[in-house]
């Protein structure tokens, strides 16, 4: 199963370099078991803290180790982050999620905090590939519809829309001033629009997909707006990574593929074509292939040639080892030899990777 990324265009090629990681990776049990300590009230948010430190000291060292020159914290923080920090959400315990019950407005960086532990830990040449996942803007309105903002408190999704763009432009602000410059929406909610049997809720529901799709990409493009040309902002596109290895849809990118390409200019893609549910190693003969493969089409699209639809590519595993805190099918040992082998297929494509 391949999974895609985009980049939006960013001219200085150091920021999409060509091998990546997703993000998230298989967290250490220590870490699990403070985790659920903290939940149970048995360890306080600063004794959590220095095992989360910890945990991100050992995830940077493992892909300097395997040669992955963008930096991750292994979204080890990723529970706090966006909507958490923005005044008019408010947590709904007895349902598990976040609904805006008044006005949004930009009140703290959730983010920044990340950025900076991270910074700490690389050399000050190395701070612009850092990466930090971002929460999708879409996130609560494609669970909840229209119950995701209280009514009155919004006429309309358009104007809960323009409040969070606005807030992720601020947010972008903060953190470009701090010195990120490599930035990635989590945004597998959109693999909705490639499943028939979602599609089929959809319109049972009364919702016009298409148009709700439209109004996504203008959301993206939105909180993107004004964004530093030297800032490179990923899209993660992904069919789900659940617990154990479980995928949550299902159907080809063709159905989101023409719009989401289209509309965004100068686009590097990001090529999943390393699982990160299973232990078993591909070949990297066939991914190789596969990657040629790609720049083939790109090139039959746009009129490029191969040679230059292949510095429009990168390679990843096809999704992050973790994104539930139980994390995949695989150990640790697994998940560095799956970050190897990305490294090895780079390196055998691009001489700079």
């Amino acid at each position: 199963m391949t999974h895609l990324g985009i980049i939006f265009p960013a001219p200085v090629r150091f920021m999409v370099l060509y091998c990546a990681h997703i993000s998230s990776l298989l967290r250490p049990d220590y870490l699990l078991q403070a985790r659920k300590q903290f939940d149970n009230k048995e360890i306080t948010y600063e004794q959590l803290r220095v095992l989360e430190d910890k945990a991100i000291a050992e995830a940077v060292r493992l892909q300097r180790e395997v040669g992955i020159k963008s930096f991750t914290d292994g979204e080890y923080r990723f529970y706090d982050g966006f909507f958490d920090h923005l005044e008019g959400f408010e947590d709904i315990k007895r349902a598990s999620t976040t609904l805006c019950t008044g006005k949004i407005r930009h009140v703290k960086s959730g983010y920044l905090p990340q950025f900076e532990a991270l910074k700490a830990l690389v050399q000050p040449e190395e701070v612009k590939n850092i990466k930090l996942t971002l929460a999708a803007p879409e996130w609560f309105h494609l669970r909840h519809g229209e119950h995701a903002f209280r009514p009155g408190v919004y006429a309309n999704r358009d104007e809960y829309f323009d409040d969070i763009a606005a807030a992720y432009r601020r947010e972008l602000k903060v953190l470009y001033a701090a010195g990120l410059r490599n930035a990635q929406f989590d945004a597998p909610l959109l693999a909705y629009f490639c499943s028939e049997p979602m599609l089929k809720g959809m319109q049972e529901a009364g919702e016009d997909s298409e148009a709700l799709l439209d109004r996504y990409i203008q959301l993206y493009n939105d909180c993107l707006a004004g964004r530093p040309e030297d800032m490179a902002v990923g899209l993660h596109l992904c069919r789900g990574n659940f617990r154990h290895s479980i995928h949550f849809s299902e159907g080809g990118y063709d159905a989101i593929a023409v719009k989401l390409f289209n509309r965004i200019n100068n686009k590097t893609v990001v090529l999943g074509l390393v699982t990160s549910k299973f232990p078993e190693l591909e070949d990297v003969g066939a991914l190789r292939e596969r990657v040629m493969e790609a720049a083939k089409v790109m090139a039959a699209g746009t009129g490029e040639s191969e040679e230059e639809a292949l510095k429009r590519i990168c390679a990843s595993p096809q999704c992050g080892f973790a994104s539930h805190s139980e994390g995949n099918l695989l150990g640790m040992d697994d998940m560095r030899k799956k970050l190897a082998l990305v490294k090895d297929l780079a390196t055998s494509i691009w001489s700079d990777a």
